[in-house]
């Protein structure tokens, strides 16, 4: 191994390197009960889908096509969310994403903000969803 690759092993905490080589919750939920995707002007792509109940965050899963750095992002959005209400779930940022990994890049930040908004985004799906549920079982 040379000294590259050390430097980079060294220069990352293991939440860091836990959450970029993650992979065994990419999954594609095609009935999910929220769904969000958002693609960044660097060209990586988050797909988020969510599973909830009883108003709480119960499985998350996601799709990514980019870095590590992304997918170290997005794994750190659901290590955040999973379990939490909804209403809660909103309250995540990228500045909350960034010191969950504690060494994310400075310059790789906005795939911090990319997973938040691709997660927000379906958030927000997810509310509409139970609210048109609400509906029809109420009417």
């Amino acid at each position: 191994m040379n000294e590259t690759n050390n430097d980079f092993w060294q220069s990352h905490s293991m939440k860091f390197l836990e959450c970029a080589f993650r992979a065994d919750r990419q999954e594609t939920v095609h009935r999910a009960d929220g769904h969000g995707k958002k693609t960044g002007e660097c060209g990586d792509t988050v797909e988020f889908f969510l599973m909830v109940k009883d108003d709480r965050l119960q499985t998350i899963s996601y799709a990514v096509n980019g870095c590590m750095n992304t997918n170290a992002c997005a794994n750190a959005v659901i290590d955040l969310a999973e379990k939490r209400p909804l209403d809660e779930a909103w309250d995540i940022t990228p500045e909350m994403v960034s010191g969950y990994l504690e060494t994310l890049p400075q310059n790789h930040y906005h795939c911090a903000e990319l997973a938040v908004g691709a997660f927000y985004l379906a958030l927000a799906d997810a509310r509409r969803s139970l609210q048109h549920a609400w509906k029809s079982k109420y009417r």
